[in-house]
């Protein structure tokens, strides 16, 4: 009999589904379960999915026609699938009824079970679907296996009450939640207490956390108590949603010394008609706005954004107007997708598609103007001093240790093992679009 058991995880997706996959990690391990990187070795296989764009989608079944020749060989091997994506009758159904060899599909509310549904497959070796359709209140706490030592990610708010026309995440996430800020609160504290030293707090939209709450709760209160966490360096925070970027948020974040010199602030388009269409409850003018006294109010902050490119009805002339809108913010960076319909969204079914070619033809054309921004912008950092919190070796290249400035851009630097999780000063003497290269002053 096998003494030891072993998982893999498989994550697609957001932040969120990455905070995910930790829980899910920490309830294997609780469960006498190890991690192991080899599929060969593992008794449970987990695929955590998303469902926002149609291309994870396809990775999501191609994996798991890739995972059933580890099953063959190994026939009491568990392969389970959850996420956003099994909150959808029609890929339950495709993954039950063409993918004989998983054994488990659960979804996004009911992921606190997973170790009653081994368990019950354990048993029986019987294939066990639980999918809700609904949230019954907070997923509670759930103990977390972190990738990172230093940095963690602290879920504030769960589900989603705007339904942006193209978005499937209300719909798999459920409405809008907020944990208690004393909960909140004590996570981070044990953090803090464990080594952490930068913390990310996750949301669909942080901004509106606690307005579901009883008592007097917001953002910019929750911000305060955490600021006053010992030995905690950095809080950061995403998504903001620009309708909801008060003025009180912003003066909270210019006066608390924690709190990281980064905004993202998702657009999506920089046409009125388009952001009207897409039910994003503000304008072009409005956003403007928000950005211009952001970069009054913090200086040194950097200002990320995020756009779909391709939306329904989307004419030559919406798109200029994000163009123009690009070279007028002048973004730090910004991240850019191709609209990809998504069934059950009011989107989805409208006649007026854009062509795939056009599609990546606008796609492009938006990509280079904003890798040229960025370059531009990370040009004038050259000289420059940047306080970066340093994570270990770089994933593409092992060679030098990277970490994050505060306004959120990464930085190589050379590999010095002590300084791992610390906070150190760089001297920033080369820069690309997307990293800068320097070196480490006064250790």
């Amino acid at each position: 009999m096998k003494n030891n058991k072993f998982y893999n995880i498989i994550t697609y997706g957001c932040q969120m589904n990455k905070h995910d996959s930790e829980r899910l990690a920490g309830m294997l391990e609780e469960m006498g379960y190890q991690p192991t990187d080899k599929y060969e070795n593992a008794d449970i296989i987990l695929l955590n999915t998303c469902i926002i764009r149609e291309n994870a989608e396809l990775k999501v079944f191609g994996k798991l026609g890739e995972l059933k020749r580890y099953k063959r060989e190994n026939p009491d091997l568990i392969i389970g699938i959850g996420g956003c994506m099994m909150q959808q009758d029609e890929p339950v159904d495709e993954v039950y009824k063409k993918y004989r060899h998983v054994d488990l599909i659960f979804g996004t509310h009911n992921i606190h079970h997973l170790p009653d549904l081994i368990n019950k497959i354990e048993k029986t070796r019987d294939r066990v679907v639980e999918v809700w359709d609904e949230e019954e209140g907070l997923i509670p706490d759930l103990p977390s296996q972190r990738k990172s030592e230093h940095s963690a990610w602290i879920s504030i708010i769960q589900g989603c009450d705007n339904f942006c026309t193209y978005c499937i995440v209300p719909y798999v996430r459920g409405r809008e939640r907020s944990r208690p800020l004393t909960s909140i609160v004590k996570e981070a504290e044990k953090l803090a207490a464990d080594g952490v030293k930068e913390i990310t707090l996750l949301g669909q939209n942080v901004n509106s956390y606690g307005n579901d709450l009883e008592k007097e709760t917001t953002f910019p209160k929750l911000l305060a108590e955490l600021n006053k966490v010992q030995k905690l360096k950095r809080i950061r925070f995403m998504t903001s949603h620009p309708r909801d970027f008060s003025d009180e948020l912003l003066e909270k974040i210019a006066e608390l010394d924690k709190v990281a010199n980064h905004i993202h602030l998702p657009i999506q388009s920089g046409s009125n008609k388009v952001l009207k269409q897409m039910n994003r409850g503000y304008t072009r003018e409005y956003y403007i706005e928000r950005v211009e006294k952001i970069r009054k109010e913090m200086p040194h902050a950097s200002v990320s954004t995020d756009f779909i490119v391709g939306f329904p009805g989307e004419t030559e002339a919406d798109f200029e107007q994000t163009i123009n809108l690009v070279k007028e913010l002048n973004f730090d960076m910004a991240y850019t997708f191709i609209y990809s319909p998504r069934s059950g969204t009011p989107a989805a079914s409208r006649k007026d598609q854009i062509d795939e070619e056009v599609k990546k033809k606008r796609l492009k054309t938006l990509m280079d103007l904003q890798n040229k921004i960025s370059y531009d912008k990370n040009q004038k950092l050259i000289g420059s001093t940047q306080e970066v919190l340093v994570t270990g070796a770089s994933d593409s290249n092992p060679k030098v240790y990277e970490g994050r400035t505060s306004t959120n851009k990464i930085c190589f630097f050379e590999k010095r093992e002590e300084l791992i999780g610390e906070l150190v000063n760089v001297k920033i003497e080369a820069a690309k679009s997307w990293t800068l290269d320097g070196t480490i002053i006064g250790k």
